[in-house]
C-alpha cells in the first residue's frame, strides 16, 4: 500500500527489549508499532533488545500493521550496529532520532542500503531544516518528538501547545510539501483519556495523519480521532453526487447546504472516502 494513503492513526511506541509486549502488540488494533531501540531501552539492554526485536520480526504475525524500528542515533555507541541489524530485521522503515539535516539521513541510508526512512523532528535545528529534512529522496516518514523539542525550547507546559505551534507547523507544512506521512508527537498522561481526545483533535485539525502513542489505552481515542466520522462521509458523498450532477448540467460549481462546492472540495471528498475505505480494509 502505498504509505501516504496508508492509515497512521495510531502509531503505539513498543519496548524492543520487552518479548511480552512485542507479543501482545500482534493483537492491538494499531495501524502502526515503533520498535523502539533507543529511549525505551536502558543501556544495560541495548544489545539484548536488539536481538530480541529482530527475533520478534522474523517470527512475524504483525499483519497489515506497518513496522517501524527506531534505532539509537549514529553518533552512539549502539547506532550503527542498530542500523545494521534493522536492515535485516524485516522492517517496513527505520526511524532515526533528533534528525537535524538530511546529512543525517545520508548517513543512515549509507548502512541500510533500499530500507525506507524516518525521521524524529525533534530539535530545534531540525524545525528549522524541516523542508529539507522532507525532501530527502529517501525519506517516507516524520515523527514529531514534542518532549525532547520542549526541553530544547525550554517551554512551560501549555495544553493548547502555544510555543511547540511554530515547530509543528513547520514539520507540518515541509512533510504536506513533499508528500510525506508526519505523525504528531505523544500524549504523556496516558489515563487522561479527555486530554488526549482534546489533543488528537487538535492534531487532527492540523493535518496530521495520526498521532504516536505510549500505551495501548490510548488507542481506541486516537484511531476514532483520525478516522473519518460518519458525518464527514454522509457529507463528503453528497458533495461528490452534487457536484457531478452540476457537471452534467454544464455547470462548474454546485451548492450543498448552502456552500459552494467547487472541484478542489470533491478532491478532498474522494480522499476522505479512500482513507475510510483504507481503515476498513486494515481493520477487516
Amino acid at each position: 500500500m502505498d504509505p501516504r494513503s496508508r492509515p497512521c492513526r495510531s502509531v503505539l511506541y513498543i519496548p524492543g527489549s520487552k518479548p511480552r509486549a512485542l507479543d501482545k502488540a500482534r493483537t492491538l488494533p494499531v495501524d502502526a508499532i515503533i520498535f523502539d531501540l533507543e529511549d525505551a531501552v536502558s543501556v544495560e539492554e541495548k544489545d539484548n533488545a536488539r536481538a530480541t526485536l529482530a527475533e520478534a520480526l522474523t517470527q512475524g504475525g504483525y499483519g497489515p500493521r506497518l513496522k517501524i524500528a527506531r534505532i539509537n542515533g549514529l553518533d552512539t555507541a549502539w547506532g550503527r550496529a542498530d542500523a545494521e541489524a534493522a536492515a535485516h530485521m524485516g522492517c517496513d522503515a527505520i526511524l532515526l532520532p533528533k534528525v537535524s539535516s538530511p546529512a543525517d539521513l545520508d548517513a543512515l541510508a549509507e548502512i541500510t542500503g533500499d530500507v525506507p526512512l524516518w525521521a524524529m523532528m525533534e530539535t530545534p535545528r531540525g524545525m528549522l531544516n524541516a523542508g529539507a529534512i522532507a525532501a530527502h529522496p529517501r525519506l517516507q516518514g516524520m515523527v514529531m518528538g514534542t518532549n525532547d523539542l520542549a526541553k530544547d525550547m525550554q517551554t512551560r507546559f501549555r495544553a493548547d501547545r502555544l510555543p511547540l505551534m511554530p515547530g509543528l507547523g513547520l514539520c507540518l507544512l515541509a512533510a504536506k510539501a513533499e508528500g510525506k506521512v508526519i505523525v504528531d508527537g505523544v500524549y504523556n498522561a496516558f489515563k487522561d483519556d479527555a486530554g488526549l481526545a482534546m489533543e488528537c483533535e487538535q492534531g487532527r485539525d492540523m493535518g496530521f495523519d495520526g498521532k504516536t502513542l505510549i500505551h495501548p489505552a490510548q488507542v481506541d481515542v486516537a484511531n476514532a480521532a483520525f478516522a473519518p466520522s460518519e458525518a464527514e462521509l454522509d457529507l463528503a458523498r453528497r458533495q461528490i453526487a452534487a457536484f457531478e450532477a452540476a457537471e452534467a448540467a454544464g455547470q462548474g460549481v454546485a451548492v450543498v447546504e448552502g456552500k459552494i462546492v467547487e472541484n478542489l472540495h470533491v478532491v478532498t471528498a474522494r480522499e476522505i472516502i479512500a482513507k475510510a475505505d483504507a481503515i476498513a480494509r486494515i481493520s477487516g
